[in-house]
């Protein structure tokens, strides 16, 4: 074996060879949101693992790593391995975050300011911005509108969510 594995990309190999026959389908529960997508890079970066479709499957160098036998033809071709995965589970917030508060205060019927955001979570405007653009309308498909009345303040809310 002379490729040396971190030990959560060894657990997440081995349960992939042992349950899936070599489909990357679980990670271990600490390993959440961008960490799973960092850990996916780093597999496939190292040519241990390749795509097929929206699907990870264990390469032959990741059974050569494992120091297991290759089970059956799973794996595709490198050549299919370029975009990066969906995450399999639909994304989630965790509880009393500020993420979570984010999305509290734009869930009200009149939604919130940036300034009420910014006062909640702590973080900079452009950091708020961000994370609304990024995390919430990229990452959990919520619908988030922008309205500003003359004279008042933007106020930005949620509508609907199609998660």
């Amino acid at each position: 074996m002379s490729t040396q594995l971190t030990a959560t990309q060894q657990t997440i190999l081995a349960h992939a060879h042992q349950h899936t026959a070599g489909k990357i389908e679980w990670f271990p529960e600490n390993i959440k949101g961008g960490a799973r997508q960092k850990v996916l890079d780093g597999l496939f970066n190292r040519a241990l693992i390749t795509k097929s479709a929206s699907d990870w499957f264990i390469a032959a160098e990741g059974y050569d790593a494992l120091g297991v036998p290759r089970k059956g033809a799973t794996s595709a071709p490198a050549t299919e391995a370029t975009a990066a995965p969906a995450n399999p589970k639909t994304p989630r917030t965790r509880e009393n975050s500020k993420q979570a508060q984010m999305i509290e205060l734009l869930k009200r019927p009149d939604g919130a300011t940036l300034n009420q955001l910014v006062e909640a979570t702590g973080w900079q405007a452009h950091t708020v911005r961000g994370a609304m653009a990024g995390a919430l309308k990229k990452k959990l498909s919520l619908n988030i509108v922008s309205e500003k009345n003359d004279g008042h303040e933007r106020k930005y809310r949620i509508t609907t969510t199609t998660v």
